[in-house]
């Protein structure tokens, strides 16, 4: 048992009107495999490639591990050479990966490389290209974007699980009150129901992206991922287009981004068990209600 779970689509192309109709306007998660087969990167951008252009610059690397309530939720647990991360995660399974990578800031010249898909939508943020990488024991944790971005996720060179979520279940998932994230004590792979009876029947979606697809994540959906391969995933962000949106993204990055930094750092751990205790208490509520409906 545990969650429900429906494939994603997956189409090879799509017109704008479709794509606004069936996935942008009702929220909903698409897999476009073609999108990307006019990018140069597509055939050029490997590991072999990345070392070449940039290998001597210093990256943060993060893990599995659980958050320390009293910390920055991104805080890195080591640093390496690029070169040498990117041979480690070719050469062997690790859980070090490296987050919110701008690697265009230092190398400009990829953006020549891709294409911003402006004939599925506007809005497109064309400053903040960010890379994601990771080796086959890599796991990114339950969350949502805290600005509320629609997102558009390229995979390369290998392949990536990923489990969805629409924000109407975020009770369910033991959402951490003040944060994007949720409770990180249970396997989103394989939730144990028992222990948290919430995650029962909650409905999502599950894909594996291989290299040059595309995964349409529209704002406010909750995203967890596992790295099946060493490998690594370009994300391009595009604001939504109603002011409403806009103005909980600016709300959602003072609330979750500010004020939680604010309650860390003065109560710390105390802060951290009683986020705990709250999410389980309104996962219960949730559960008992029925709820979403």
């Amino acid at each position: 048992m545990g969650f429900k779970l429906a494939a994603v689509d997956v189409v090879e192309q799509i017109s704008a009107d479709d794509f606004r109709r069936k996935y942008l306007l009702p929220r909903k998660p698409l897999v476009i495999k073609g999108l990307t087969k006019t990018w140069a990167a597509r055939d050029k951008w490997n590991t072999d490639f990345l070392k070449d252009l940039a290998g001597e610059l210093t990256v943060p690397l993060y893990d599995n591990s659980k958050a320390d309530p009293a910390k920055p939720i991104n805080q890195s647990a080591s640093e390496m050479k690029f070169r040498d991360y990117l041979d480690l995660i070719r050469r062997e399974p690790t859980e070090l990966r490296i987050f919110f990578f701008n690697l265009f800031k230092h190398r400009p010249e990829l953006l020549k490389d891709i294409k911003l898909p402006r004939s599925l939508m506007g809005g497109f943020l064309e400053s903040m290209p960010a890379m994601f990488f990771g080796g086959s024991e890599s796991v990114t944790f339950l969350h949502y974007d805290i600005d509320l971005p629609h997102l558009f996720h390229t995979h390369f060179c290998g392949r990536k699980h990923v489990i969805l979520f629409d924000n109407k279940w975020k009770e369910r998932l033991y959402k951490l009150p003040n944060t994007t994230y949720a409770l990180e004590d249970f396997d989103v792979a394989k939730p144990d129901t028992s222990k948290f009876p919430a995650l029962e029947g909650v409905e999502g979606y599950e894909v594996v992206l291989e290299h040059g697809d595309t995964l349409f994540m529209p704002t406010g959906m909750w995203h967890w991922m596992k790295y099946l391969d060493g490998s690594f995933s370009l994300t391009l962000r595009a604001w939504d287009a109603s002011w409403k949106r806009k103005a909980e993204s600016v709300l959602s990055l003072a609330l979750k981004g500010g004020l939680d930094s604010v309650l860390k750092m003065a109560f710390k751990g105390r802060y951290g068990a009683w986020r705990e205790k709250i999410a389980i208490k309104r996962a219960e509520k949730a559960l008992k209600a029925g709820r979403p409906r």
